[in-house]
């Protein structure tokens, strides 16, 4: 009874996990430990690491530190029980898979981040908003131009890219306003994350399931449909929220620094390098993205050398004017350090409840007690709990048989379920780092209702306008 107990509860954790468990699995004999202590202790450790990430905004202690201490502690136990047993590398093994996926994850958003730390510095963001300001244009517009934005750029530059550039923007033009910048962040997190579920290029969980030949290239623009009420519905009740108030034009104009929209540029060819990448040459996405950080750096070397101070320029940490000198380690330092450890400390824990033994039960819970309907459109709700990334992996791995229009609803539930929650998306947690204070966990869980609404209607849209693909998937 205590096994199953364990299992219900841990049904979401297991998706993240499924894949590397399957491989651990095959080469060794595995202990079964949902029933034991360690599997009690570990689910309480990362319930009471989670419940101080949620509450970050009241405790002010950094979210990636309980989930990294519990990630030791949850290890450090199995580690102990299988010493007992005679088995002295299994879980050290198990542990170095594991850190393969995170250093994956940690190198893409790193040169993500620097990216846009290094055109906020270049002042490309300020320009931007000095831009939208001078048009007149009131925080209601600007809401609404930014969340299309989100949801058009996302499927060509990926939905976490496209939310960190625009939530820089909105930064930008609401700095004054608290209010609307976490308003305006819950509708890119939507936008982001709806725009980049209708496009292979758009979500790393668009890409798992078009290389895996699930779903023709242009059969994914089907559910162009879906995704656009996903986002439009809590769009339109959300903007009632937000002050039809003009922003104050500042009197001072803005100068971009030299260099700046060949950054720009060099943002736009490393985004096309890492999905060529993937696939064409079938290599990680993060391999494309440090390859333009490559270029990134060498561009700042030349900056840096052909740097002339001038003496009518305002000096700004050591570097002046339009004219500034370059330092991009400057930008890599300035990544969102908190919001990379978490990822370490969620993938390690979830991957370490994984190894204790409640996959099997998942699997069949899921697809063959709740069938693929129930069972896709709840994998939107455990991808807000756990992430889509790792719970796509997982159903790959699972391999059920569905047809076609199944198929395409895992891969639109798994892209926007992870809307409903600030910590269901890359997206959510780089913007909570970004805008820290303003965009929080709670911020964004009061709209979780009207997030829910457009969730639900999109489904619906996706089960009558894409009725006509019913032919069976191959398999894996």
């Amino acid at each position: 009874m205590l096994k199953r107990v364990f299992a219900l509860f841990l049904v979401p954790l297991t998706l993240v996990v499924a894949p590397l468990a399957f491989g651990a699995e095959a080469g060794h004999d595995r202990l079964d430990l949902t029933s034991s202590w360690v599997g009690l202790a570990s689910i309480l450790t990362f319930i009471a690491a989670y419940a101080l990430v949620i509450g970050e905004e009241y405790t002010h202690l950094p979210k990636s530190k309980p989930v990294i201490l519990a990630a030791g502690i949850i290890w450090a136990m199995i580690a102990f029980v299988y010493a007992q047993q005679g088995y002295d590398h299994i879980v050290e093994e198990s542990v170095r898979e594991f850190l393969i996926e995170f250093a994956e994850l940690f190198l893409f958003l790193l040169a993500a981040m620097t990216y846009v730390n290094s055109m906020s510095e270049r002042r490309v963001f300020e320009g931007l908003r000095t831009f939208l300001v001078s048009k007149g244009l009131g925080y209601r517009q600007l809401f609404w131009i930014t969340g299309l934005l989100s949801f058009f750029l996302s499927p060509l530059i990926d939905n976490l890219t496209t939310a960190l550039v625009m939530c820089a923007v909105v930064m930008a033009v609401g700095k004054d306003n608290a209010k609307f910048v976490a308003v305006s962040c819950v509708n890119i997190v939507v936008a982001a994350n709806a725009g980049g579920a209708f496009s292979p290029f758009g979500d790393i969980t668009t890409l798992m399931v078009w290389q895996s030949g699930l779903i023709p290239f242009a059969t994914f623009f089907s559910l162009f449909v879906p995704s656009v009420v996903n986002y439009l519905v809590p769009a339109f009740i959300m903007q009632f929220a937000v002050s039809t108030e003009v922003p104050a034009v500042a009197e001072e104009s803005v100068r971009i620094k030299r260099g700046a929209w060949v950054i720009v540029g060099l943002f736009g060819c490393t985004i096309a390098i890492a999905v060529s990448f993937h696939n064409f040459l079938h290599l990680p996405p993060f391999l494309g993205m440090m390859t333009g950080l490559a270029l990134l750096k060498i561009f700042g070397y030349y900056l840096k050398m052909t740097h002339k101070p001038h003496p009518n320029d305002d000096a700004e940490d050591g570097q002046v004017g339009d004219i500034g000198a370059f330092d991009s380690f400057k930008q890599v330092a300035r990544a969102e350090w908190d919001t990379l450890l978490f990822f370490f400390g969620v993938i390690m824990c979830v991957g370490g409840l994984g190894f204790i033994g409640y996959l099997s039960f998942a699997s069949e819970w899921m697809y063959e007690g709740l069938g693929p309907t129930l069972a896709n459109s709840l994998v939107g709700v455990l991808s807000a709990i756990v992430d889509n990334i790792p719970v796509m992996v997982a159903i790959l791995q699972m391999n059920p048989v569905m047809d076609e229009m199944q198929w395409l609803l895992v891969t639109l539930t798994a892209g926007v379920g992870g809307s409903l929650l600030s910590i269901g998306s890359a997206a959510g947690v780089a913007l909570m780092g970004q805008a820290r204070g303003k965009y929080t966990f709670f911020g964004h869980l009061k709209w979780t209702p009207v997030i829910a609404i457009g969730y639900v209607l999109s489904i619906l849209v996706h089960l009558w306008w894409n009725a006509g693909y019913v032919g069976v998937a191959p398999g894996l």
